[in-house]
């Protein structure tokens, strides 16, 4: 596998920092140092480079040496390289080969256990990695080899990290006063709930039912370009930003994006912004039944912060300042966090508590009146329902809050989900029935209103938008 004359052929000295030795006798050494250097190229990986014969032997491992024994990574086999590129920290220049920033993630000794063209068995001693791993040929073309960890992982507590957790929710409650002191307090943000799963630099987005998302929300892979390689399950808001406050309306052009095409050209034009609130998971260790104090505090420690993310902050004071301030800036409300509460994954738990003027309430449509005037042709207003154990009951109408684009996308949906009878078990003001067009109950929106009505009706609501991340069979209703 020696040689260097491939190394040399791929860069030019006057134009990289890196070193480029001219050719002669190779060095020689004990055949036992490696080094492993983070490289955040087109795509991050890690370059795993053993002494070997004069020359460092490369692999560039896309997620990182795997943490546990059940885990097989990618490692594809690159071009020797001198051995001087051992002591290589800088910036690669864009355009050049391997463009990008690299610094040395970890270096130390390693034994050798069995080394072959097909199989290269090693134990790594370093300063970050311990263990035994086996790289080994999966291919015929000698690049594309896989790696794995032999007897033990990193850690004997070692837990692998979830493939996806469902969301905690709040509960509406009143604003906590004879203990003030027991609660952290955040801004409620006006977008839609997100579970982002890192590994190995790569991310992952989880909705709050469970459906993954990563491809709607691209600018947000930088995320795991700023963890590396600490593997994290990261719980969050996303939400669009217009004049400095979140719009519920933007992130719709957003919410639907299903193409990577798509979505990097709705990235340019709606761009969205991830705020950070708990940490479940973090290096092979479950958060989960850590009190939210400690979580908070290990998530501020991770110091996540880039052009579409970051973390807000969580107050431990006065709440009623708190809300003051939410209300000032135009904000939803207040989410007041038990400091010693636990994590409870899918559930609403009063532990957690939503403080707002206004409700939000998932609906299902049921159907629709057409407008007259300037909106002629398109939605007039909305009949909305809730459903209960009997069906869907009935629970108001909204005229208010569309902008012109949502009712242009939205009139076609529903004239498509068209039929001939009322989908409401529960009996309709004639007012609001007459002239209605009946739709199948599929479609999950969201609307703010004040307060309920005695026979159960929303008073004054305003339209937010449609709820793809949501199913008609999620829906509840809201108390006050």
């Amino acid at each position: 596998m020696a040689g260097l004359d491939e190394y040399r052929r791929k860069r030019d000295a006057a134009r990289t920092p890196e070193p480029v030795p001219g050719a002669g006798d190779l060095p020689r050494g004990d055949d036992d140092t490696f080094v492993i250097q983070e490289h955040h190229a087109s795509s991050l990986h890690w370059d795993v480079r053993l002494e070997r014969g004069g020359v460092l032997v490369s692999w560039a491992v896309p997620k990182g040496l795997p943490p546990t024994t059940d885990v097989v990574r990618l490692a594809v086999h690159t071009e020797d390289h001198p051995l001087e590129y051992a002591e290589f920290s800088g910036e690669i220049p864009r355009g050049e080969y391997g463009g990008g920033s690299m610094f040395i993630w970890d270096r130390g000794r390693y034994e050798t256990v069995k080394w072959s063209d097909r199989e290269v068995d090693v134990v790594l001693r370093g300063g970050r990695v311990e263990g035994q791993f086996v790289f080994f040929r999966s291919g015929g073309d000698g690049k594309n080899w896989m790696v794995k960890r032999r007897h033990a992982n990193a850690r004997p507590d070692w837990q692998v990290l979830p493939e996806q957790v469902k969301p905690m929710l709040a509960a509406p409650g009143p604003l906590p006063s004879d203990d003030d002191d027991q609660w952290a307090y955040e801004f409620k943000w006006d977008g839609v709930r997100a579970i982002l799963r890192v590994e190995g630099g790569r991310v992952q987005v989880w909705s709050r039912l469970g459906n993954e998302i990563t491809v709607a929300y691209p600018e947000l892979q930088a995320v795991g370009e700023q963890l590396g390689s600490t593997e994290a399950l990261l719980d969050g808001e996303i939400v669009a930003l217009r004049n400095g406050r979140p719009s519920f309306s933007a992130l719709q052009n957003r919410m639907h994006v299903s193409k990577s095409d798509a979505a990097r050209r709705a990235a340019r034009q709606y761009p969205v912004t991830l705020l950070l609130f708990d940490l479940l998971h973090l290096d092979g260790t479950s958060l989960v039944q850590l009190p939210f104090r400690q979580r908070r505090e290990l998530l501020g420690g991770l110091g996540l912060r880039g052009p579409n993310w970051l973390t807000p902050p969580s107050y431990d004071t006065d709440g009623a300042a708190v809300l003051a301030a939410s209300r000032e800036q135009g904000l939803e409300g207040v989410v007041a966090k038990r400091l010693d509460s636990v994590y409870q994954p899918g559930l609403r738990s009063p532990v957690w508590r939503k403080i707002t003027d206004l409700m939000a309430q998932e609906v299902v449509i049921g159907g629709w009146r057409m407008g007259e005037g300037k909106r002629a042709g398109v939605i007039g207003a909305l009949l909305l329902g809730i459903p209960r154990g009997d069906g869907l009951a009935f629970a108001g109408s909204v005229g208010t809050g569309f902008s012109d684009a949502e009712l242009a996308v939205l009139t076609p949906r529903l004239k498509a989900l068209a039929r001939r009878s009322s989908p409401f078990v529960t009996e309709m003001p004639r007012e609001r029935s007459r002239g209605a067009r009946w739709v199948e109950p599929e479609l999950v929106a969201e609307v703010v209103f004040r307060q309920w009505t005695p026979d159960g009706r929303m008073r004054f609501p305003a339209w937010r938008g449609l709820r793809p991340d949501k199913s008609p069979g999620e829906v509840r209703r809201v108390e006050q």
